[in-house]
């Protein structure tokens, strides 16, 4: 799954590795391009789902026309450790991971003299919202600051520990003593935090959502909160590379045309990655859909590569990695002349603003709404028909699920935030402004 590479996952990268590169089978003709995703971290779908359902790769590889039989061998992996483990083995060709594991992977590759390089982006959120720290449904903490003294957990080496690190810096509670962090995969922390063993969880894409969306959890700290932005790309062997660069450029083509058809159609996507991962297509496009929480972009964005450099700290205070040299792990000329004159289009792209969608139910299609209070008022007239609804926090732009976001109403005007402590900020700055359910929302432009 996303960012997620534990202290123990990340120890087991440091034994001595052997393998082999991309195998070329029989006389030699025959090259096997061997590519490790994880299929249900779905902000990486552009280089690993979707993009294997499509079969745009191999299309890509067939054009190449250079005489080279070529297939794919498409490895899924839970988290981007064991790929990290296998491209410094030689073994993976091409891998897609979240931001701290691919810091993790470029120190691992560099200290086993099998350096790795940053080649391409594929989901991102400007502002980190691809990270939220939920409770149990019933549970009655309201703020990070509330997480005092309580067992949390995490993945450790994770971007999601990176968002719980930082959070509880700012609300200043000690994040090594001021909580108890419970390190453990996504699953385990969610059953912990059903079993009451956990008070709350801090989780990447698409845990938060996908708890969130089964009743099993609430969110008590949008990510966004942060401001900083968090992202999964992908990473090739630096001797692959250079081996097979026409290889290299056909994947990032590939990615890009996996990435297009995304963006035009954003639900067919959402209903693919769900029947390859087995998450709610509902859960899926809150991240992947045409206003989602994620924005999907080849392009190796300077403010993306600035965060990597952050987070190095972080990956350092958990005594995973040492000093990394950001800037020699990121290589993009292979992406830029697999994109050619639109890469600098994209590279200087910004996100649209996210709005407020809704899918009904038997569509291929999903309605946007200039408001919030305007999908309110279709929700109310069409209780029955509505697959899922979603909101953009008001303040940090984070969508979430319009049933389950926290409500405010100013006057006239319906808000909807992600986590409490946002809405009470707004509440406790605006005169008369108030908390309502989400009934009371729908009751009030009925």
């Amino acid at each position: 799954m996303k960012p997620k590479a534990t202290a123990a996952s990340a120890a087991l990268l440091l034994l001595p590795l052997t393998g082999c590169g991309s195998a070329e089978a029989g006389s030699g003709s025959t090259v096997t391009v061997t590519v490790g995703y994880q299929s249900k971290t779905i902000n990486t779908v552009t280089a690993g789902t979707l993009l294997r359902s499509l079969g745009y790769f191999e299309k890509e590889l067939n054009a190449l026309g250079d005489g080279t039989t070529y297939k794919v061998d498409w490895q899924d992996y839970a988290t981007g450790a064991p790929i990290t483990a296998q491209m410094t083995a030689g073994k993976i060709d091409i891998g897609s991971m979240g931001d701290f594991p691919l810091l993790i992977n470029a120190a691992r590759g560099k200290q086993l003299g099998k350096p790795t390089h940053l080649v391409s982006v594929t989901g991102y959120n400007l502002r980190g919202g691809l990270n939220t720290i939920v409770t149990a449904p019933d549970s009655k903490l309201a703020s990070i600051e509330d997480l005092k003294g309580k067992k949390v957990s995490t993945s450790i080496g994770s971007a999601a520990d990176g968002t719980l690190v930082r959070a509880l810096q700012r609300a200043g509670i000690d994040p090594a003593k001021g909580i108890e962090k419970l390190n453990q995969q996504p699953a385990v922390g969610a059953s912990a935090l059903s079993a009451g063993s956990a008070d709350a969880l801090s989780q990447f894409v698409a845990w938060p959502g996908l708890l969130a969306y089964q009743g099993k959890a609430k969110a008590l700290y949008d990510g966004a909160q942060l401001d900083l932005p968090t992202f999964h790309g992908v990473t090739a062997r630096e001797d692959f590379a250079k081996k097979r660069p026409a290889v290299l450029e056909a994947f990032l083509k590939a990615q890009s045309e996996a990435t297009d058809y995304l963006d035009t159609h954003p639900v067919a996507a959402a209903e693919k990655v769900a029947k390859a991962t087995g998450l709610p297509a509902e859960v899926v496009y809150l991240y992947n859909g045409a206003h989602g929480i994620s924005t999907f972009d080849p392009a190796v964005k300077p403010q993306l590569v600035a965060a990597l450099k952050e987070d190095v700290s972080i990956l350092k205070a958990a005594k995973l990695t040492g000093d990394i040299d950001v800037d020699s792990f990121v290589d993009d000329q292979y992406v830029k002349k697999a994109l050619g004159p639109s890469y600098a289009k994209q590279l200087a792209a910004t996100p649209a603003p996210a709005a407020s969608e809704v899918w009904p139910k038997d569509a291929t299609e999903t309605r946007t709404f200039e408001t919030p209070a305007e999908l309110l008022t279709y929700v109310a007239q069409h209780k029955e028909g509505i697959r899922a609804a979603y909101v953009p926090d008001a303040t940090t732009g984070t969508l979430w699920f319009a049933d389950k976001a926290v409500w405010v109403a100013d006057g006239a005007t319906l808000l909807p935030f992600v986590a409490p402590a946002t809405a009470q900020a707004y509440v406790d700055s605006h005169g008369g402004a108030r908390v309502v359910t989400y009934a009371d929302a729908l009751g009030r432009v009925s």
